[in-house]
């Protein structure tokens, strides 16, 4: 099965196989929020998937 490349596009697969990505409503509309609530959106959070959708989206990354 192929990698979803659109889909790996958007996580990184760290060294002990965790994956990381952005985190949700950063794009716009941030203007309104304080700085504490933009700076923390800046850093990437630890996304949870379960076997199967690493199964079908992520089969050659080393994700676990």
């Amino acid at each position: 099965m192929k990698t979803n490349k659109s889909y790996s596009k958007r996580i990184r697969v760290t060294r002990n196989g965790k994956l990381m990505a952005r985190p949700k409503g950063q794009n716009h509309f941030n203007a309104k929020e304080s700085g504490a609530q933009r700076s923390a959106k800046r850093g990437s959070v630890a996304i949870k998937l379960t076997m199967k959708v690493r199964r079908r989206f992520l089969p050659g990354t080393g994700a676990k």
